[in-house]
């Protein structure tokens, strides 16, 4: 037992850290509070100590520690996430927009990993994973009680090297192996496209470290090739979201002013409220139809929200994902990190739709996909599905071608896509419409 003793002190360390962060934090409180804090930490102390001397074999203190702080963290919320060194630099990968892996987004639904969405033209998307799988192992180890940031960590990789996952699929008997060649996942933020009678197409795959920049390329190419732009169209279907500043950037390009987003948290250092810039001019002006659906989340659900609120935009589609928290990245002293929920993100018209979801000002329901042939549009993965989600607060209120494309090619494109043909049918009503008021006075 003399490696574990010599890592006693750590603990106590640790311990006497949080009773100091902690003690600071809660010193108006009252005493008895205190005293449950110190109680439950004894109580802590005294169950590690009996592991340590009395568990069959010897274990690791490090280890003992760490599984702790897991389960306390996964206690909070779906997003709070307590991450190793390692871990920690997968989420900053993450954020750059390119990493080596299969191509999924994840969640835990219901104890068990789950499938939200596969990234288009990547490995998992081209064998056929789809949303709603259960990956019950991963190459050939169960994923029960994983975290996601565990599950992260296996599913990604080098390039060509090889991960087996196991899935079970709604109604199937029985589970299925699927072999996947990892590739270095691309994640193309911003892609465009013009229409006839001048309508712009915009699509925000996610919210990365370059979008704001990418988007703002992505506008000058469309108002190149329409000239004069009459309309566009801003798709954030499947968007599962990312940073925070990036959703307020984007928001700012399209508003001259008023507020993008409010922030609200225990703590009055979250208490933050994003306005509008006036650049002079530079903001895009013509009318615009946002494109939302059940996997529209988090950043993009700002975006939606604060075009919605402002009277900028009309929100055409189904309702959005519903995730309004924020979550904060805290770095630890050794190299791992907390993401943290610190607080609620609120709409321009201070209503939070947490485990709700935006409206669309125009309900246009999707066919069922190629991908999810077996999945109708309301039984899709939700924020309000997840274990833990946070309630509200009682005071909350395919890559597209070119320009010049075959006719008949868009027409089928737009038959498989009644939600966009809504969107540029809107458009166009929307110039008949003001031509006609203008001559007709």
């Amino acid at each position: 037992m003399k490696k574990i003793a010599g890592k006693w002190p750590v603990l106590v360390v640790i311990i006497l850290g949080f009773l100091v962060v902690f003690g600071t934090y809660y010193a108006s409180k009252v005493s008895a509070r205190d005293k449950n804090i110190y109680k439950d930490i004894k109580t802590f102390s005294e169950v590690l100590d009996m592991v340590q001397k009395n568990y069959v074999e010897e274990v690791d203190s490090s280890t003992l520690i760490q599984g702790a702080i897991n389960g306390m963290i996964k206690s909070l919320d779906p997003h709070s996430v307590f991450m190793t060194p390692e871990m920690y630099k997968e989420l900053s990968v993450e954020t750059q927009g390119q990493f080596g892996g299969i191509g999924i987004e994840i969640t835990i639904l219901k104890d068990v990993l789950t499938v939200v969405s596969p990234i288009e033209d990547t490995p998992a998307f081209h064998a056929g994973v789809k949303s709603g799988d259960q990956i019950i192992k991963i190459d050939g180890q169960s994923t029960k009680d994983i975290t996601i940031m565990e599950a992260v960590k296996k599913l990604r990789g080098p390039k060509n090297t090889k991960v087996t996952i196991t899935i079970m699929r709604q109604d199937d008997v029985q589970s299925k192996d699927i072999i996947l060649t990892r590739d270095i996942i691309q994640i193309r933020s911003v892609r465009s496209k013009v229409y006839d009678d001048h309508i712009a197409y915009i699509r925000i795959a996610s919210f990365h470290e370059r979008t704001s920049a990418d988007l703002r390329k992505a506008l000058a190419e469309v108002s190149s090739k329409t000239s004069p732009m009459k309309g566009l169209i801003l798709d954030l279907r499947n968007d599962p979201g990312g940073l925070l500043d990036q959703a307020i950037e984007v928001s700012d390009m399209f508003l001259k002013s008023g507020v993008i987003v409010s922030t609200r948290g225990r703590s009055s250092s979250m208490d933050i409220k994003s306005v509008a810039k006036d650049t002079g001019g530079s903001e895009v002006t013509v009318p615009m139809v946002v494109l939302v659906n059940e996997g529209t989340a988090s950043a993009a659900e700002i975006v939606a929200g604060a075009l919605q609120d402002n009277s900028r935009a009309l929100i055409v589609g189904t309702q959005t994902f519903g995730k309004a928290s924020v979550q904060t990245v805290i770095p630890l002293a050794d190299g791992s990190a907390l993401k943290l929920t610190t607080a609620r993100y609120y709409t321009p018209s201070g209503k939070s739709i947490q485990a709700e979801g935006i409206k669309p000002d125009i309900v246009v329901k999707a066919p069922l996909s190629a991908q999810e042939p077996d999945l109708a549009p309301e039984e899709r993965l939700r924020e309000k599905d997840l274990k833990n989600h946070i309630k509200q607060g009682k005071d909350d209120m395919a890559p597209l071608g070119e320009k010049g494309a075959d006719s008949t090619a868009e027409a089928l494109e737009l038959a498989r896509d009644p939600q966009l043909k809504t969107a540029i049918d809107i458009l166009k009503s929307w110039r008949i419409m003001k031509q006609h008021l203008a001559g007709n006075p």
